[in-house]
C-alpha cells in the first residue's frame, strides 16, 4: 500500500513538473512584450532612416545626411558613405549603395542608442512612383539588443480617402532575428505598412505622423510562436524627436498564442516610452525606450 501511494505521488509531482514546464513555453510573458515592443521601435527608427537616406538622394547627391534635428532622425555620430560617391551625381538607372555608419555607440534623435551598420541598396529612379530599397544590418544593435536579417522597403505614392493628395506608403517585409541578452533569440516574420498622414511635402520631418498597420509571427527563444497583429492602427510622432522619446506614441497590437490573447496598447498620443501590457486581466507597464 506504501508503495503504491509513493506510485501516486511521484506521478502527481511529475504531471505538476511537466505542466509547469508547458505552461512557462506557452504563457505569453511580460518579457516577450518587452522583447516586441522594442523591436517595433528599432523598426520606426530605422524605416525613418532608410525612407530618409532614399528620398535624400533625389534631392541631395552631394550630401550624405541632414543633423538638423527638425529634419533628421541621425545625429553627428553617424557617418554615410554612398556608391557611387558623394559628388558624383547618380544616373537613371543606376544601382546606389549607402552604408550608414553608427560605430561603436551613437544616440539618436529619438534618444535611442546604436552601434553598427545599416546597409541600403536601391535603383536610381527619381521620376517612379514605387520604389523598393533593401537593407541588411551589419553588427547592429539598438538599445542593447542585436538584430539580424534582411528587408525588403518598398516606397509607393498612393491616394486615399481621407487624404486624395499622392503622399507615400511604406510596405515593409520582414524576416529578421533579433538577439536579447540573457534571454534568448526571438525571430520575426511578417509585414508593417506605414503610410504618412500628416506633414508630407513641408521638408520639416518633425511634423510628420504616421499609420501602421500590420500582422506578423515571432518564434520566442523557447520555441513557442505567438501571432501579432495591429488591430488599432498605430500612430507614430515624428515630433517626439524633440524630446528624445520612442516614436510609437498610440495604438494596439493583439498578441495570440495558443488560447491566450494579450494586448500590447502603446498610449493616447504622448511622448513616452511607456507601454502598456495586458494579459488574463492583469495589466504591466513596459519600457519601450532606451
Amino acid at each position: 500500500m506504501k508503495t503504491t501511494k509513493l506510485i501516486l505521488v511521484f506521478s502527481f509531482l511529475l504531471t505538476i513538473i511537466s505542466c509547469s514546464k508547458e505552461d512557462n513555453g506557452n504563457a505569453i510573458s511580460s518579457e516577450d512584450a518587452k522583447v516586441s515592443a522594442k523591436i517595433d521601435a528599432m523598426n520606426d527608427d530605422v524605416s525613418s532612416i532608410v525612407e530618409e537616406q532614399e528620398t535624400n538622394t533625389y534631392s541631395n547627391s552631394t550630401n550624405g545626411k541632414v543633423t538638423d534635428l527638425a529634419q533628421s532622425e541621425l545625429t553627428n555620430c553617424a557617418t554615410i558613405t554612398r556608391v557611387p560617391a558623394f559628388g558624383t551625381p547618380p544616373t537613371i538607372g543606376q544601382t546606389v549603395t549607402k552604408t550608414i555608419d553608427f560605430g561603436t555607440s551613437c544616440t539618436l534623435n529619438s534618444g535611442n542608442v546604436v552601434s553598427g551598420r545599416i546597409i541600403i541598396t536601391f535603383v536610381y529612379q527619381p521620376e517612379a512612383t514605387s520604389h523598393t530599397i533593401t537593407y541588411s544590418f551589419d553588427n547592429f544593435i539598438h538599445n542593447g539588443i542585436a538584430f539580424n536579417g534582411d528587408k525588403i522597403f518598398t516606397r509607393t505614392m498612393i491616394t486615399t480617402t481621407s487624404n486624395p493628395n499622392p503622399h507615400p506608403q511604406v510596405t515593409m517585409t520582414m524576416d529578421m532575428t533579433a538577439t536579447v541578452p540573457n534571454v534568448g533569440i526571438y525571430h520575426r516574420v511578417g509585414t508593417r505598412v506605414r503610410e504618412i498622414i500628416e506633414g508630407f511635402g513641408t521638408e520639416i520631418l518633425t511634423d510628420n505622423i504616421y499609420k501602421i498597420t500590420g500582422n506578423w509571427v515571432t518564434t520566442t527563444p523557447s520555441g513557442a510562436n505567438q501571432t501579432s497583429t495591429i488591430t488599432t492602427p498605430l500612430n507614430v510622432k515624428m515630433s517626439c524627436l524633440v524630446v528624445n522619446k520612442p516614436l510609437i506614441v498610440s495604438g494596439i497590437i493583439t498578441i495570440i498564442r495558443n488560447a491566450t490573447t494579450a494586448t500590447l496598447d502603446f498610449g493616447n498620443g504622448d511622448c513616452d516610452n511607456l507601454a502598456v501590457f495586458t494579459v488574463n486581466g492583469n495589466s504591466y507597464n513596459i519600457i519601450i525606450g532606451n
